[in-house]
């Protein structure tokens, strides 16, 4: 494990601190699924994006009408 991983211990403290404190069988699945999540967005975090259009900037209808066109 790195580091970087979220312990089953951690995980539990940190949801404590949250107002969500977790029942003891639960710490490692929350662990496991947080250091999942944290894995996938390393991931996106190293994505080049500078020639993508903002989000607020498409528009549905356009696409769908020049698909169909």
């Amino acid at each position: 494990m790195s580091a970087a991983e979220l312990t089953p211990s951690q995980a539990a403290r940190w949801a404590d601190r949250a107002g969500l404190p977790l029942p003891a069988d639960r710490h490692a699945a929350v662990a496991a699924t947080a250091n999942h999540i944290h894995s996938v967005v390393s991931v996106l975090r190293e994505l080049d994006f500078a020639d993508t259009t903002p989000a607020a900037a498409y528009r549905t209808e356009q696409e769908h009408h020049h698909a169909t066109a």
